[in-house]
């Protein structure tokens, strides 16, 4: 299968990488760094080990790519206006659009633009961040959980699947609805109050007011999906979620690079959505609604002169 990356950075620079070194056909689309990357290539710093792409096949423009069989949208959801000019140059009608996004309700909104279009979810646990230009620093773990939202050909969707296993990326095919509220345990409380406090996930677990209160978040986010019907998600999760990031180095979540490099926040998917869902439900999360809050007085407050 023939692979598209937009947005070659943190998250999808690394996994069209992790594809490319493993011999598939993979197109990036490159904005800033393009020129670089033309020039020096694309460094992957794992701590699966370290690689180099020394010329991959790189584009400033979706016109000049070809039509491909999976095209990986790895950009931050503030720029989704962009995908109706970005997407139809790649599309087939079965080249599947995988979302490697944060929040509940895109894959709704980009089937909107893409009605015919097989959609599927990514949901990334891996720590990377972006060292540089055309240079990416995966820290720990790497595994995705991919939902089937739209894809009805069980052969190109497992096929997906099965390259990225062979590239070396755990993945797994997952229930969709499970799987992004899953992500949701760990990214609402972690990526707003990172921003709210201006700290890392390591320091606000120490705090024991601060653990406390992120586990208490978790719990909401728990029981906001249990009220739209997901099964297999209980305590247990949140504890494996805090368990999981004890181990982890210092970090500072997609939401929180974002504050610091005075880039849009994505709270609409991250926090609106889900929180409204919820809401329709019948069920309320005050703690993460004033989280809510907060950031948007962040966002507002960063954006006006005082």
């Amino acid at each position: 299968m023939k692979y598209a990356i937009i947005g070659t950075g943190a998250i999808g620079g690394f996994y069209g990488a992790r594809l490319d070194k493993a011999g598939f056909e993979v197109h990036f689309l490159l904005h800033t760094d393009y020129q670089y990357v033309v020039d020096h290539g694309l460094t992957i710093d794992s701590c699966d080990g370290n690689f180099t792409l020394p010329s991959p096949k790189v584009y400033d423009s979706t016109s000049e790519m070809p039509q491909c069989d999976v095209v990986i949208v790895a950009l931050k959801t503030t720029q989704n206006h962009l995908l109706p000019s970005l997407l139809p140059p790649l599309l087939k009608p079965d080249t599947i659009i995988l979302l490697i996004q944060n929040g509940i309700g895109v894959e709704a909104d980009v089937q909107q633009l893409f009605p015919s279009q097989p959609i599927a979810a990514g949901m990334a646990f891996i720590c990377s961040a972006k060292a540089g230009p055309g240079h990416i620093n995966h820290q720990f773990y790497g595994n995705i959980n991919i939902g089937n939202y739209s894809c009805h050909n069980p052969q190109r969707y497992g096929q997906m699947l099965a390259d990225f296993r062979a590239a070396g990326i755990g993945a797994a095919d997952v229930e969709y609805l499970e799987a992004r509220w899953k992500k949701a345990v760990w990214n609402m409380p972690f990526n707003g109050m990172t921003v709210a406090l201006n700290t890392t996930t390591n320091r606000l677990l120490s705090c024991e007011s601060t653990h406390r209160l992120i586990y208490d978040q978790m719990l909401e986010v728990i029981g906001a999906a249990q009220a739209l019907g997901v099964k297999n998600l209980d305590t247990r999760f949140a504890d494996k979620m805090i368990a999981n990031t004890i181990k982890m180095p210092p970090y500072s979540p997609s939401m929180k690079l974002d504050f610091d490099f005075h880039r849009p926040m994505e709270i609409n998917y991250l926090y609106t959505r889900p929180i409204a869902e919820a809401r329709a439900a019948g069920f309320a999360m005050p703690k993460l609604e004033m989280l809510e809050a907060e950031l948007k007085f962040i966002t507002l407050s960063s954006s006006t002169p005082s």
